[in-house]
């Protein structure tokens, strides 16, 4: 063969080996373009009111809660308490103290009145002997005077001698008399400041005993409201120590020992960054999460917004408004001071196109999606209407449309 034969050869022989190579690079690439648009993640563009949100955290409150206070009785001593947490009825006992010593008291108070009625008895008793006698003796006394004064009216019929004892007999009948009638004034002002005494004793023992037995029915304290109670600390150990009151602990008469929040008030108190503060305002709908119930959310209200930022105690600082929302209908699962969240309804756009947040990118400084059409992905410019933590109201692309959830491009870069 000849020399040019064998170029002729050759350069076929390498023809069809980039021509192979070639086909095989172009299956390649519609491999991994296939590969891209199996993988990559797709989320529809759905179309129905677009919610414009607010979205802030915080702690469940009771707008009304009813403190227990400890009765006016010295030495307090818990010996029972309800369960912390468990559901009590109104009137249901939560706590009791111990009332052993006061019933000690009540025992000796109780003796002590019955004596002190007892002398009063005696004195009623004795004030009306003395009286009886006295009387008596006075219409003996009178009856003597009156004896006497005949006797002195015979002076014209008897001898001068005799007028003059018989008057002498009336003046001394007369002067007995008034003594027995100073007498009797004297026992009946006596016997007055005995039984007066006596009552007073009595009365006041009486006082003693009514005011144990209150005391003592104040010993058991009821729930004011249906719901549970929350203890408060105890700070007799130190504040560092304190701990809720629990059997045994000691408690001053007049404190706050408890108190039963109101289930039915609960409401949000939700932090709200000063930057969207003039994006709220009362009234406005709100939707309320809580962590502890993930498939719980509850329609709610803006009931008011704290006029003036406050700072918080973290690090770094920062300062927030508060917005209390309530909640129309609280879940009976539901507890004050359970962290959530809650969406504020700021505005409504109408049948509106929204796609997830991480399904929006920007390239040349213009807002894109990626549609998936024939197992790739066509970058579309799109314009936005609204943005929300989670999705974006946007138009550009007909509803129902697939959009990639990952940047395509740079997807393929990676590959």
């Amino acid at each position: 063969m000849s020399a040019r034969g064998r170029r002729v050869r050759f350069w076929a022989a390498m023809a069809g080996v980039l021509l192979a190579l070639g086909g095989a690079a172009a299956g390649v690439d519609r491999l991994r373009h296939a590969q891209a648009g199996a993988t990559l993640p797709v989320a529809p563009a759905r179309q129905s009111d677009f919610l414009v949100i607010v979205r802030c955290r915080g702690e469940l409150k009771a707008a009304r809660s009813v403190q227990i206070l400890t009765p006016m009785v010295p030495n307090l001593r818990i010996a029972w308490l309800s369960p912390a947490g468990e559901p009590v009825q109104a009137g249901d006992p939560i706590i009791r103290f111990d009332s052993s010593s006061a019933q000690q008291q009540l025992q000796q108070m109780e003796a002590q009145l019955r004596q002190a009625q007892a002398t009063l008895d005696q004195a009623v008793a004795q004030a009306r002997i003395t009286a009886e006698q006295d009387n008596s003796d006075l219409l003996d006394s009178n009856y003597t005077v009156e004896r006497a004064r005949l006797e002195a009216s015979k002076t014209e019929i008897v001898s001068r001698l005799q007028g003059e004892e018989s008057r002498i007999d009336l003046g001394v009948a007369e002067q007995k008399s008034k003594v027995a009638e100073a007498t009797v004034a004297l026992h009946a002002a006596s016997d007055k400041s005995k039984i007066a005494s006596s009552t007073r004793l009595r009365d006041q023992a009486q006082a003693d005993v009514d005011l144990t037995q209150s005391r003592i029915a104040q010993m058991e304290l009821k729930a004011p409201i249906a719901g549970f109670v929350v203890f408060g600390f105890n700070y007799s150990q130190g504040y560092l120590n304190a701990k809720p009151f629990k059997v045994g602990d000691n408690a001053f008469s007049g404190m706050i020992l408890a108190e039963m929040p109101d289930l039915d008030t609960l409401e949000l108190d939700a932090k709200v960054e000063e930057i969207d503060r003039g994006r709220i305002a009362d009234k406005q709908e709100a939707r309320v999460r809580v962590d502890s119930l993930p498939e719980l959310t509850m329609a709610a209200s803006i009931g008011h917004i704290s006029l003036l930022a406050e700072q918080s105690y973290g690090w770094p600082p920062t300062r927030n408004f508060h917005a209390y929302a309530s909640i129309a209908h609280p879940d009976p699962r539901l507890r004050p001071g359970m962290n959530g969240g809650m969406d504020i309804v700021v505005s409504r756009i109408p049948n509106a196109i929204s796609i997830p947040a991480k399904a929006l990118f920007t390239r040349n400084g213009k807002p894109i999606v990626y549609l998936a059409r024939n197992g790739g992905y066509r970058p579309v410019e799109v314009q936005v209407q609204a943005r929300n933590p989670d999705e974006v109201a946007i138009s550009g692309i007909p509803a129902g449309s697939m959009v990639a959830l990952v940047d395509a491009e740079k997807k393929d870069q990676k590959k």
